[in-house]
């Protein structure tokens, strides 16, 4: 479901100069959130997965040539927030606002870590077409980061509310067996 959810917020998208603002993450963090760290990276992964094979289910298309696309660092980065959200919000039976507003901060710490990293190197050794630091951090952080910032708030609403409700259907689930 997931998967399919991540695919969904690529295409809802607010432009903006360099990556698009989409609800990708939004979901990338639920996926850590609601399944935990191995289950997130595993979805997170399996999306990649079939972008890369050619489905059109990346913000600007798929294939494997997207690894030349600078903003694909972005992507690598939501399979590894995934996993670190899953790991800190994991943590407890039953994690406060705070504990899940900290793992979707530091989730998304590690998708721009991987993001802003990839595009600096496609931009200046690929793609011969250098970008400084000031830009890079204006255009890939600065301009993008506010809306990411809500979306952690709103996914700590969301998993304040869903992990209870996931947690009581995984041990329904493992009382029948």
């Amino acid at each position: 479901m997931f998967v399919a959810l991540i695919a969904a917020g690529a295409f809802i998208k607010i432009p903006i100069p360099v990556v698009p603002f989409t609800l990708q993450y939004l979901f990338t963090m639920m996926a850590g959130l609601l399944l935990g760290g191995r289950l997130a990276i595993c979805a997170t992964g399996a999306y990649l997965l079939l972008g890369l094979a050619g489905l059109p289910i990346f913000a600007q298309g798929g294939g494997p040539a997207y690894i030349f696309q600078p903003s694909f660092g972005y992507l690598i980065g939501f399979a590894a927030g995934a996993y670190v959200t899953g790991v800190i919000a994991g943590r407890t039976e039953r994690p406060g606002y705070g504990s899940l507003l900290a793992a979707n901060f530091a989730g998304l710490a590690i998708v721009y870590l991987f993001g802003m990293v990839y595009y600096y190197f496609m931009s200046n050794f690929y793609l011969n077409s250098p970008i400084g630091l000031w830009p890079l951090f204006l255009y890939c952080f600065i301009l993008a980061v506010p809306g990411d910032i809500a979306l952690c708030i709103v996914g700590a609403i969301l998993g304040k509310r869903l992990i209870p409700l996931v947690k009581e259907k995984e041990r329904a689930v493992y009382d029948q067996t």
